[in-house]
């Protein structure tokens, strides 16, 4: 392997050690470990490709960068790109809109924060950056003792955002080492260059190099011991940021910490890999399976994402006001829901079912109750992790007939949630009338959007972005492909333009289990749309396949919907609880769980079956450019191999020795291919040498076996004859010697130089210089002729020589 080989491995480790210092500040930092090992396996991989190319050192470094940019943007915004592969306007607005929001992460999460797609595409990015400049500065610039500059800037943003300077020695440890290696790597590098007095094994060779390792091992070793034996202090500049102990920030709490931007943390939560204990509760409803824990809800529609509306702030009462549009007619039951936050869980909302009539908690002093919202949030820092609370809530015992004959809403709630954004795309609109065209009624529009959605050709993937604006609505709505926000916010956007006041939910489904003991996961997050009906209030639609429970009410019923009915039925008069479906479904309750109801007429939930990711144009496209790119590399070989059967000779095995005798210009050509086969393996050519000198400095430096040294003598021969005899007579054949000789330059190469020579052969440059010169000339032609035209037009326009 060769020096620089060596350099640029020993850069991409050191700064891939480096690269672990940031693992504290991240809930499950090894999901960024794949992405930025790519993006530093990126940057020494374009570093390497560029230097291997006849380009200037100053062209190195920036195109450098946008190998990796480009890099980064493929991992990162990819669904923006233009055909999945060409970065234009929308990768660009992606990748701004990406970087505002991990500046909002970081205002708001506190240390460790969940991998947000903000945070990652920083965090990796930044890597990214210190991998570049580090391979620059130790292996195209050759200077490794300058890239320990950005390796500590990476080292000292992670440990002094960690907060726990006790705990990153062993991080410490890690970016010493791989800066270590590195100056080892390139020490090495340079002694070689001195001469036989270091590279043997004399003393003093040992002895230096010996000095060189204690100097490295007794500076690491009292970089690691003297901390800890050294006075205590502060972290000094970054002394209560976001640390885990008890700082005034605003961000979330320790462990598995949420901020208040709750899309985000639905994200985290669901792109988690872990799957934690989130929290445990048991209730005595008939139907926990139907029991949602509503963290908050989000009711404004800003045009560029859904937020919650404004909140007001009281203090908790013992006894919640009665829920809101919610008639006393009305059937309900009374639930009682004990519920158990794990340490993982630190909220600044209580999870509880909706809607909730009353709440125990050890303390009401820092909590706050939000009438709108119907939400129970922290003051003072108050977190939710490892609290025990009781919850009473109603369940609204709603039958069809009920929400088909509801009236019209009251014009605070109309004016409130109906409002739509002025950018709103207008196929929102168009494709919420398609779907519900016939169907005057408002149940039986938000039941043919719940159905649109859980029945259509709709795919769940956590992997799409988590925007819910216009521009993101209209893009799920063609490329049928995201997660809850995107069904909740597409969904109540669509209800809103057929004037169906709606909103979003976010919380948990209800998790595994039975009534006494279930349990919710990260995987549990969920968001869901909420629609009001007067006289029953807000309820709750399922419009995410395979996620969550369709409510009982908004199975589709026999009777025909187009018809609503002036009179309610005569179950919508009891006031009994009734906890079973109407009589027209044949499902049980548990049967109605997404996917497990063979009935036509329920909602079924099913996964849908996707267009192969092969088969897709973006993939055929980055498939055709993937051949092109591998056409372009291999170039080179192709274009030498070519050149060498044209030297040496179209026959299977070359001209034989009992073939023509070979003219003055094929014995030129011959000794080319040998100067250009040893070039292509590391030796260049010296014009300053005959022939016969190039030759022996050829098989002296290649030790060459003594067969290939023969054989090369003899082409030198030939060639010298040609260029310096006065006569020279048909030279014999040298294609088998030219091929002996160079079979002996494979055999003393090294596996490197040989994949080198094969791949990237250095005497293709030729070929430039070639084009270089054709072009000259071309040129040169070029402006003679229309020198001459010039001359030409102008001759009867110029005045005669007076005598």
């Amino acid at each position: 392997m060769t020096t620089r080989a060596k350099l640029t491995l020993c850069a991409a480790l050191a700064t891939a050690l480096a690269a672990l210092c940031l693992s504290p500040l991240f809930k499950d930092s090894f999901a960024l470990a794949p992405h930025g090992l790519l993006m530093v396996v990126a940057a020494a991989g374009a570093g390497a490709g560029l230097r291997a190319l006849p380009l200037p050192r100053a062209l190195v470094l920036p195109l450098q960068l946008l190998v990796v940019l480009y890099v980064l943007m493929l991992t990162t915004v990819q669904s923006s790109m233009s055909i999945g592969i060409l970065p234009g306007p929308g990768a660009l607005d992606a990748v701004s809109r990406l970087l505002a929001d991990g500046g909002s992460d970081i205002q708001e999460y506190a240390i460790p924060a969940p991998t947000t797609d903000g945070l990652r595409l920083i965090v990796v990015g930044a890597v990214a950056l210190v991998a570049v400049l580090v391979d620059a500065l130790a292996v195209t610039y050759r200077r490794a003792a300058a890239a320990g500059l950005p390796l500590l800037a990476l080292y000292s943003v992670g440990c002094g955002l960690a907060g726990s300077p006790g705990g990153m020695w062993l991080w410490f440890l890690f970016a010493a080492a791989g800066y270590l290696i590195l100056l080892y790597t390139e020490g090495q590098d340079r002694l070689t260059r001195w001469g036989r007095v270091f590279h043997g094994t004399g003393r003093s060779a040992v002895a230096l190099s010996n000095g060189g390792r204690r100097v490295g091992l007794i500076a690491l070793a009292a970089a690691i011991v003297l901390p800890a034996l050294a006075p205590a202090a502060g972290s000094g500049l970054f002394d209560g940021f976001g640390g885990r102990g008890g700082g005034s920030g605003t961000g979330s709490g320790a462990g598995d910490e949420r901020s208040l931007n709750l899309v985000v943390a639905l994200t985290a939560n669901l792109r988690s890999g872990d799957d934690t204990e989130l929290l445990r509760f048991s209730t005595n409803a008939t139907d926990a399976d139907q029991l949602y824990l509503r963290v908050a809800s989000l009711s404004e529609f800003n045009g560029e994402e859904w937020k919650p509306g404004g909140q007001s702030a009281e203090p908790l009462p013992t006894t919640l006001p009665y829920p809101e549009g919610l008639a006393t007619s009305v059937g309900t039951s009374q639930i009682r829901t004990n519920v158990k936050i794990s340490d993982r869980l630190g909220t600044t909302w209580l999870p509880m079912p909706y809607p909730v009539s009353w709440v125990e908690l050890p303390s009401t002093t820092n909590w706050r109750f939000d009438r709108s919202g119907r939400t129970v949030s922290g003051v003072n820092g108050q977190k939710t992790n490892g609290l025990s609370y009781a919850v009473g809530s109603v369940t609204v015992n709603a039958t069809a007939a009920q929400l088909r004959s509801a009236g019209p809403a009251p014009a605070e709630i109309a004016n409130h949630y109906l409002s739509l954004p002025n950018n709103l795309p207008a196929v929102v609109g168009d494709t919420a009338r398609t779907v519900t065209a016939g169907l005057a009624n408002p149940y039986d529009q938000a039941v043919a959007l719940q159905q649109y959605f859980t029945k259509g050709d709709f795919t769940y993937n956590t992997k799409i972005e988590p925007r819910t604006g216009p521009d993101a609505i209209a893009k799920f709505l063609q490329d049928r492909e995201g997660f809850c926000v995107h069904f909740a916010a597409t969904m109540a956007a669509m209800s809103r333009s057929l004037g169906i006041p709606s909103r979003v939910a976010i919380g948990f489904t209800p998790g595994t289990g039975d009534s006494t003991n279930r349990v919710v996961r990260s995987s549990n997050y969920h968001a869901w749309p909420e629609l009001y009906f007067a006289g029953l209030g807000w309820m709750r639609f399922e419009p995410t396949p395979n996620r969550g429970t369709v409510p009982l009410y908004s199975v589709p019923q026999v009777a025909n919907p187009t018809q609503p009915s002036a009179q309610p039925s005569a179950s919508a008069t009891d006031s009994r609880p009734s906890a079973g479906p109407s009589a027209s479904s044949a499902c049980s309750p548990q049967q109605h769980r997404i996917g497990d109801c063979d009935d036509e007429a329920a909602v079924v939930e099913h996964r849908t079956t996707a267009t192969a990711w092969w088969q897709t144009w973006p993939a055929l496209l980055l498939a055709a450019g993937l051949v092109l790119l591998l056409a372009v590399l291999a170039t080179p070989m192709l274009l030498r191999r070519r050149l060498r059967r044209r030297r040496l000779g179209a026959g299977r095995h070359g001209p034989g020795a009992d073939g023509p005798r070979l003219t003055d210009e094929q014995v030129l050509a011959a000794w080319a291919e040998l100067v250009d086969s040893a070039w292509d393996l590391g030796l260049p050519p010296d014009e300053a040498r005959t022939p016969r000198n190039a030759a022996r400095r050829l098989a002296e430096d290649a030790h060459l076996a003594p067969a290939a040294a023969e054989a090369a003598g003899r082409v030198a021969l030939a060639t010298e004859r040609v260029m310096y005899a006065r006569e020279s007579e048909p030279s014999p054949h040298l294609g088998s010697d030219v091929r002996t000789a160079r079979e002996g330059l494979l055999t003393q190469a090294t596996r490197g130089r040989r994949l080198r020579a094969l791949f990237l052969p250095a005497s293709t440059v030729r070929l430039w210089w070639r084009t270089q010169d054709r072009v000259a000339a071309a040129r040169e032609r070029m402006a003679e002729r229309s020198a001459r035209v010039r001359a030409t037009l102008t001759r009867p326009f110029r005045r005669a020589p007076k005598d």
